[in-house]
C-alpha cells in the first residue's frame, strides 16, 4: 500500500477514533499530547493528526501560539520537506474551514510566574458538564485545581504535564475558583479553555 493512503488512512481513523465521544476541549488535551509525541518521535504524520484534532475542535486559533494548529502543520512541514505523500495531507488540513467554537465558552491567555494563580470566579451551570482545560508550552508542568464557593475542591488535575483538564457536573448554579499552578522555576504562558 502507497505512504499516501497509509497516510491518508491514519489520519482519518485517528480523527475519528478521537473526536466523536470528546468534548472540544478534551480534543485539544488529546492533540496537544499526540503533538508532544510527534515531536519526540520526529513523526510528521503524528503532528498532522493532532493539528487536525486541533482545528476541529475550533480552539487555539491564534497562529502565534506555540500550540495553534498552524504551528503543529508548520512543525509536521519542517519534518517532511518534499515529502509527496504527505504534502496533499498538509494542503488538505491548511484549506478545511474551521468549526465554530462552542457558545458561550471562555479562552484566555495570561502569563503565570512559578508558583500559582486563583482566578476571578466563574459561574457554572448545575446538573451540565462543567469543563476547563489548560495548556502551556511542552516540557513544563502546569496544574488546575477547581474549588466551589466553600472552597471544597471539585476536581484537580496535578499529574506532571504541560495539559490540565477538569470535568465535573455542578449540582446547581454556582461560582467556581479556578487555581492555576506553575510548578517550574521559570514563568511561562498559558492558554485556559472553558465549554
Amino acid at each position: 500500500m502507497k505512504r499516501s493512503v497509509i497516510a491518508a488512512l491514519f489520519l482519518g481513523l485517528a480523527t475519528t477514533a478521537f473526536a466523536d465521544p470528546a468534548s472540544p476541549l478534551r480534543r485539544a488535551q488529546l492533540s496537544a499530547e499526540l503533538y508532544t509525541r510527534g515531536l519526540a518521535e520526529a513523526d510528521p504524520l503524528l503532528i498532522l493528526t493532532a493539528a487536525q484534532l486541533r482545528k476541529a475542535a475550533g480552539l487555539g486559533q491564534d497562529a502565534d501560539d506555540p500550540l495553534s494548529w498552524q504551528a503543529m502543520l508548520g512543525a509536521a512541514r519542517a519534518l517532511a520537506p518534499g515529502d509527496a505523500a504527505l504534502a496533499p495531507l498538509f494542503d488538505d488540513l491548511e484549506a478545511v474551514s474551521a468549526k465554530g467554537v462552542i457558545s458561550g465558552a471562555v479562552q484566555q491567555k495570561a502569563a503565570l510566574d512559578p508558583g500559582e494563580a486563583t482566578l476571578p470566579p466563574m459561574e457554572f451551570k448545575g446538573g451540565a458538564k462543567a469543563e476547563v482545560y489548560v495548556e502551556t508550552a511542552p516540557g513544563f508542568d502546569l496544574n488546575l485545581i477547581v474549588r466551589d464557593a466553600t472552597g471544597k475542591v471539585v476536581c484537580r488535575d496535578i499529574d506532571p504535564s504541560f495539559v490540565a483538564h477538569c470535568l465535573w457536573t455542578p449540582a446547581q448554579d454556582g461560582l467556581f475558583l479556578l487555581t492555576v499552578e506553575n510548578r517550574g522555576k521559570t514563568p511561562i504562558d498559558y492558554t485556559l479553555l472553558t465549554n
